[in-house]
């Protein structure tokens, strides 16, 4: 090149006095004519190929008529101007023609770029703008003013302008943002405005981009997961080897999928980190030069704006690089959130019964939360791992090139932390498995608690759970203590290791040499290097603790994602056919799982097509099971079953989606106008749109809480009947339903002229007018097939149906099949007066009620409470430590300042000794004040979430039934689970980070106004600036965390509904429907969750531009004011303005981040102010023990509303119910039974008169002292995961001896005797482990056990057989024969022998008499008895 300079006649290529060595620095012509000509030419040239192929892909294109074009408007008028301007210059120096030769071609080359870029659409090009601004930069350096450089500006200018373009609207506007927009988040600014302006709305989110939905991201990572899942078969040699290899394996298959989706991407954002990492390295050597020019008072002054320019510039590049990374890092975390939702939704629906019994509903709950959120702060510390050694030893490298051998002793403090930290992380491993244990155990107790809660409140059991609950908690949180005693340790330890490095190395070098002398160069470019080090150092306890937290969760997901599925053959599907057998069973024996004994055995059976078979049997005796084994539920361990055509599946506890009445009916599938209208005729569902507030359209609510038992069931057959499958598989439809809806269903649904009289019907029933007109019946006796054939061919047998059938048949006849309406226990009975319920107050209080959130700022009020929770000498503490803590690291900070400053004298400096010692006493106090504030907040967090969660709690058991009507469940476990966690963690981190950054910045302004008091000018504007950006972002950051916190909670309510319908969603082969709706929820999560974010990553650019300003300020003025300055307070104000950069961002972050998760107060403090229910006890009020003595209850002109406003729900009620009588209650859907007994127990309070008990009046008793005197056998039998004991009597107040008694009169001592552990035997969540009617004798040996003075039965013998329902009902007549019975009757011959019956019409009593004197009144018991043929 220096021969090509001097052959054209031009000055040398490079010539240090003209650039360097002088005050006016400048280039030589030969640089300007080549290097700066040519450098954005051989960029463009090098990198347009490749550029060129990824945009045409095969796209054909005139070349030649771009080329023309090109050459005509950029390379013809430069040729020109040369030409004719410069024609004695081109004779003499033909190298000042060769650079606009190449500037044309390469302008050419960009004119055809654009015009691809156009052709494919795309709106921005990283490529060019570089270009561009390489083109820029290399221009401005010369004087000359040219007509390229007016091309070039233009250029650059109309690129700068297209950043501008329009969005299409709700379109993500990142998509179609030019470079620099998305270099700078620019495209971001328009939300943070508009939420500035006004309280952000769901509708102002922006879709999704296609990369990041749900749809997109798992098309190839499930069948990557589903193929590396099936590889896993043929390894399984025995069930250790299956146990332990496959769950090693899989987690690796499982990190190689989600890294072959995410890798590329994410390897972008580690070039991002690499490069952040150069400039970060670059600063200390900047820094050095300029301390070196500060020193030396004859250099030039533009050289230290010079070096204040580069330090600006590379601070900027570090900072942008920096959130480019993070943003990365976010995004992967995202996909990873919706691809880890999405693994363990679709796993949850073909994982087998048993399977399901191991991974509970709260489990998988934690999974797509707390273990989620794991694996994605897992992705954001995950290169800590590897970079951060790199990062220590470069920067010891450095140190080495400053201080020479003695920067090794600093290693010596770095080795000495890593065990420490390596040991401290294994131990806090064990602890977080042990606190996700009690935390999974917790949410799954609180989720069974709020489906039974009506339970928990007839039987005044909330203290007990309490109990239960508390237990758990402070397990949790004794993990979590002892956790965060540790991390504050290692949290202590690596932020002090800076200091313990500058010790080690100022100690060594000082003390090897006298003649070794800290001046302000090497001090504060080593501790510029030493703050660098802080970063790795710092990290790496997150990295590893992250790294420990996220092999715990990848744990627990593959576990899950490899449990047990259904296998797809245990049923052969065959085409359907209209002759041959339906469904065909032949020699089977089948179990819930591969470790249990079969339940059914030796089952042979044949159903022909368009045939009714009825199944017959005990409680018990696996009648609902052999449905199962029909649909595939149960594991076929022997023989094979068939079944021709489609299926469609009914079960005995109907299951409601969260949808309107006329969606779950539809269930996914076209409406047909006619035959809709014909299923819900046939189904008596048409009167009942009568009653609902928007007819079909009405939302049904969560598990049906506006709808009856009976409802529930009907809409649950039309689900059914609407389908127009081949095979029907009815597991006791008829028991939910009155007597005459019964027959009317039998009849046009079900029978031999019903709608389905051609399709193969299998029908569970307890009913036994119904088998006359079945062409099979099967009768079931422990788990076998005892008798089967027509009912003519059983009752010529004359053997045990036979029997059966004499027994019951003189007073069953029509009865036996018409079991009366059922409520479910998630609701409170709402439909007994559905009139009243059908008025407007309940559509504006429609079931879908989204979560009340408010669209300002966190109220003050919320910090308040949180930190009241704490305790005012708790926080003084904290504070005072933060303070002292700050204090030690200015003054040993300004120690260093001083030593940088002595002036040596005779080539050394003095008392090394006594300056080591000032400075490691300081140091070590520092370090001591940083444990003990990070562990006071910790410990302050700790106390602070302790008393939310019990506050919350108390809220939700003391909260009235009604409350759980519009509350969906998903919405309160939200509360406990993800609302908690960031109570528990999130808050106590970001106080710790908000406070120890704001007491940094203190002490920076202090250090920088020392050195140069005039940066207060710049100091004051930019904290307006600040404080503007943080008004701008906080308004918008809070809204969007709201957003994304309510958006949040369909998930896991539709998590939870799937689950509970999961047999049903098999059945109907409809997995793929649901899929697509939890793609929806998330999707919408994550549309929250995006711009969230990235609302970080906007804050974090801007007010690091603004630290960056007052680097530039702090230094520029260091330059002007070097006269007056020693070296040593410039390099400690420089040195520290450096870190202000991050500092300011990660204040307004950790206060953002505190004002986002102070939400989670302010949703868990939410239910301080929603209605409560009485007092559970009343101080001073003490009823006698044996109170009521004798059962009297007296209703005097009662009054019931469901709601103020509302209609009367029972009105005028006087009832004189003396001792020991026995009352039935009896009456049409909506007639108020049930509205009685929710008075009794107070589960409605009275809006008029007043029940009195025993003389006393109930509503001034408390609630305990009340419903734990009286008994309640209810409907909907419900059971809670744990012992038979704990179900029996939780309080744990009776002897094994009483426990017995009780199981023996409600006939389940052999059952029990026959179980291993006995009055020990762990119940499933829900009972699930134990049939219907088991759990109804259960709730039977409940009352028993409780032994009180008045009894109502709620339809209590719905779900049995009926010799078992007679087996109960003798065992009511005689143990309960010193009691008050109220009966709220189903079978009508179970109360003919009472006292008196009640028949309620519309909220009052229409006749009330003795059931012989009311038959012959002949009114509307009369009726009833004649429909049930008993009249």
């Amino acid at each position: 090149m220096e021969h090509l300079c001097s052959v054209s006649g031009l000055d040398p290529l490079w010539d240090w006095n003209l650039t360097w060595y002088t005050s006016r620095p400048d280039l030589t012509q030969c640089f300007q004519h080549t290097v700066l000509v040519w450098f954005p030419c051989i960029y463009l040239w090098t990198c347009s190929p490749l550029y060129l192929l990824y945009l045409l892909c095969g796209l054909i294109w005139s070349l030649l008529k771009l080329l023309g074009l090109s050459l005509a408007s950029f390379g013809l008028l430069e040729m020109f101007y040369f030409l004719v301007k410069k024609n004695e210059e081109i004779q003499n120096q033909l190298l000042v023609l060769l650079g606009p030769l190449i500037r044309s071609l390469t302008l050419v080359l960009a004119v055809v770029i654009i015009q691809v870029e156009r052709m494919k659409g795309s709106r921005s090009s990283v490529l060019l703008f570089l270009f561009w601004t390489l083109l820029v930069l290399c221009s401005i350096i010369p004087l000359k003013v040219d007509i390229d450089q007016i091309i070039d500006q233009v250029s650059v200018i109309d690129h700068l302008l297209t950043s501008l373009v329009g969005k299409e609207p709700n379109r993500c506007p990142e998509e179609d943002a030019s470079f620099l927009s998305k270099f700078f988040f620019f495209w971001f600014s328009g939300l943070v405005v508009q939420g500035y302006r006004r309280p952000l709305q769901a509708e102002d989110l922006w879709s999704l981009r296609d990369q990041d939905s749900s749809i997109q991201i798992m098309m190839d990572l499930e069948k990557f997961w589903t193929q590396n899942c099936k590889k896993l078969q043929p390894t399984e040699k025995t069930q250790l080897l299956k146990k332990d290899r496959k769950g090693q394996v899989s987690s690796l298959f499982l990190i190689h999928a989600l890294g072959r989706s995410f890798g590329l991407y994410f390897l972008c954002g580690t070039l991002c980190l690499l490069l952040h990492d150069a400039f970060m390295f670059a600063v200390p050597q900047v820094l050095s030069a300029l301390l070196d020019f500060m020193q030396d008072k004859e250099a030039a002054t533009w050289k230290g704006f010079l070096f204040t320019s580069l330090l600006f510039l590379l601070s900027c590049l570090q900072s942008l690089l920096h959130h480019h990374y993070m943003f990365n890092c976010f995004t992967v975390g995202m996909r990873l959130k919706t691809a880890v939702s999405g693994l363990v939704y679709r796993k949850s629906l073909v994982m087998s019964s048993a399977a399901r019994q191991q991974c509970t509903l709260g489990e998988t709950i934690n999974l797509v939360s707390t273990d989620t959120q794991k694996l994605m702060d897992f992705v954001v510390y995950f290169n800590s791992i590897w970079i951060a050694p790199i990062e220590i030893t470069l920067c010891f490298y450095f140190l080495w090139q400053l201080l020479g051998v003695s920067a090794l002793a600093g290693i010596t403090a770095v080795v000495l932390i890593f065990p420490l930290n390596g040991v401290i992380a294994k131990v806090r491993s064990k602890l977080q498995e042990a606190q996700m244990k009690f935390m999974d155990d917790r949410i799954k107790l609180m989720n069974e608690i709020l489906s039974g809660v009506k339970i928990l409140k007839f039987y005044a059991w909330e203290e007990a759970f309490l109990r239960r609950v508390g237990v758990l908690r402070d397990g949790e949180l004794n993990a979590l203590k002892e956790s965060q005693i540790l991390y504050s340790v290692s949290l202590a330890s690596f932020n002090s290791s800076p200091f313990l490095v500058a010790l080690s190395v100022f100690g060594v070098f000082v003390l090897m040499d006298e003649h070794n002398v800290l001046d302000a160069q090497k001090i504060f470019v080593s501790v510029a290097l030493i703050n660098i080090l802080k970063t790795p150092l710092s990290q790496l306890p997150f990295a590893m603790s992250t790294t420990m937290q996220a092999i715990v969760s990848l744990r627990r997901l593959t576990n899950f994602l490899c449990q047990d599925e259904l296998k797809s053959d245990n049923v052969e599907r065959l085409p359907h056919t209209s002759d041959g057998d339906g469904v065909v069973i032949e020699g089977g024996f089948f179990s819930w799982s591969h470790d249990c004994s079969p339940c059914l055995q030796r089952i042979n059976m044949k159903a022909k097509t368009g045939t009714l078979v009825a199944v017959v049997g005990h409680i018990g005796s696996g009648k609902s099971s052999l449905l199962s084994a029909m649909l595939g539920e149960m594991e076929r361990r022997r023989g094979s079953v068939s079944i021709k055509g489609s299926v469609a599946y009914v079960p005995q506890q109907a299951w409601i989606q969260n949808a309107s009445l006329k969606d779950n009916v539809l269930f996914g599938g076209e409406r047909k106008q006619s035959w809709y209208h014909r299923v819900l005729e046939a189904c008596a569902l048409l009167p009942d749109l009568d009653l609902l507030p928007a007819g079909d359209c009405t939302e049904i609510g969560e598990k049906g809480l506006n709808l009856s038992g009976g409802q529930k069931q009907r809409v649950s057959l039309a689900r059914a009947v609407y389908r127009k499958s081949d095979v029907y598989l009815l597991d006791d439809p008829l028991s939910a339903v009155d007597a005459h809806v019964g027959q009317h269903i039998f009849d046009r649904v079900i029978g031999p002229r019903g709608l389905l009289k051609d399709k193969t019907r299998v029908l569970v029933t307890h009913g036994l007018s119904f088998l006359s007109k079945a062409d099979l019946v099967l009768v079931m006796e422990d788990g076998q097939i005892s008798e089967m054939g027509s009912y003519m061919e059983l009752m010529d047998r004359k053997g045990a149906f036979a029997k059966l059938i004499q027994t019951f048949s003189g007073n069953q006849h029509r009865e036996s099949a018409t079991l009366r309406s059922r409520k479910s226990v998630s609701r409170l009975s709402v439909t007994d007066f559905s009139i009243d319920l059908s008025q407007e107050q309940l559509i504006r209080e429609c079931v879908r009620l989204t979560e009340f959130f408010l669209c300002c700022q966190v109220k003050l009020q919320m910090y308040r409470e949180y930190f009241r929770t704490i305790s005012l000498t708790f926080i003084m503490t904290i504070i005072f430590l933060c303070a002292f803590q700050q204090t030690a690291s200015l003054a040993y900070n300004y120690w260093l300042s001083l030593w940088a400053d002595e002036v040596p004298v005779n080539g050394t400096q003095s008392n090394h000794e006594l300056k080591l010692c000032v400075f490691a006493a300081l140091g070590f106090t520092q370090g001591m004040a940083m444990f003990g504030t990070t562990l006071a907040i910790a410990l302050g967090g700790i106390v602070a979430s302790r008393h939310l969660h019990a506050d919350l709690l108390h809220n939700v058991l003391h909260s009235p039934m009604s409350f759980f009507e519009v509350t969906p469940s998903g919405n309160l476990l939200n509360r406990f689970s993800k609302e908690m966690d960031a109570i528990d963690c999130m808050i106590p981190d970001g106080l710790k980070m908000m406070l120890g950054y704001l007491f940094k910045l203190l002490e920076i302004c202090i250090i920088v106004l020392l050195a140069t008091p005039i940066t207060g000018l710049v100091l004051l504007p930019l904290t307006c600036v600040y404080i503007f950006i943080q008004c701008f972002y906080v308004a918008s950051s809070c809204q969007l965390r709201r957003l994304e916190a309510v958006s949040r909670s369909p998930i896991y309510s539709h998590f939870n509904e799937t689950v509970q319908g999961t047999a049903v969603i098999r059945a109907f082969g409809k997995q793929q429907h649901f899929i697509l709706q939890a793609n929806r929820h998330i999707d919408k999560n994550q549309e929250a969750y995006f711009p969230r974010f990235i609302a970080t990553r906007w804050l974090a650019v801007n007010l690091e531009f603004l630290g960056n300003l007052l680097v530039l300020a702090t230094a520029i003025l260091s330059v002007r004011n070097r006269d007056v300055l020693s070296p040593g307070i410039v390099g400690l104000a420089v040195s520290h303005s450096l870190q202000v950069t991050g500092i300011l961002s990660w204040i307004v972050r950790s206060w953002t981040d505190v004002e986002n998760n102070i939400v989670s107060v302010e949703r868990v403090k939410e239910y301080d102010n929603t209605p409560k229910e009485a007092a559970w006890t009343f101080e001073g009020c003490v009823l006698p023990a044996s109170w009521p003595a004798t059962g009297t209850i007296q209703f005097e002109d009662y009054g019931l509303q469901y709601r103020k406003g509302l209609g009367w729900a029972l009105k005028d009620i006087s009832i004189n119910i003396q001792n020991r009588e026995k009352v039935g209650i009896v009456g049409r859907t909506g007639a108020g039974k049930s509205s009685l007994t929710l008075g009794i127990f107070r589960i409605l309070e009275s809006a008029k008169g007043r029940i009195v008990i025993d003389g006393i009046d109930i509503a001034q008793i408390g609630l305990h002292d009340l419903r734990s005197r009286i008994t309640i056998i209810p409907q909907d039998p419900v059971l809670f995961s744990g012992s038979l004991r704990m179900n029996l009597d939780p309080f744990d107040l009776c002897s094994d001896e009483a426990l017995w008694k009780v199981l023996e009169l409600a006939h389940l001592d052999s059952f029990v005797s026959a179980l291993p552990q006995k009055l020990n035997h762990q119940c499933c969540e829900g009972g699930e482990n134990l049939s219907l009617g088991q759990r109804q004798l259960l709730c039977l040996a409940r009352a028993l056990l409780r032994n009180t003075r008045i009894l109502v039965l709620d339809e209590a013998t719905a779900a049995v057989d009926l010799k078992t329902d007679q087996l109960i009902q003798s065992t009511i007549r005689t143990q309960f024969d010193h009691c008050t019975v109220i009966t709220i009757a189903h079978r009508l011959n179970t109360i003919m022998d009472y006292t008196r019956v009640i028949v309620m019409d519309q909220g009052s009593i229409a006749e009330m008499d003795s059931p012989s004197q009311l038959i012959r009144l002949q009114g509307h018991f009369y009726q009833m008895c004649l429909e049930a043929g008993l009249a």
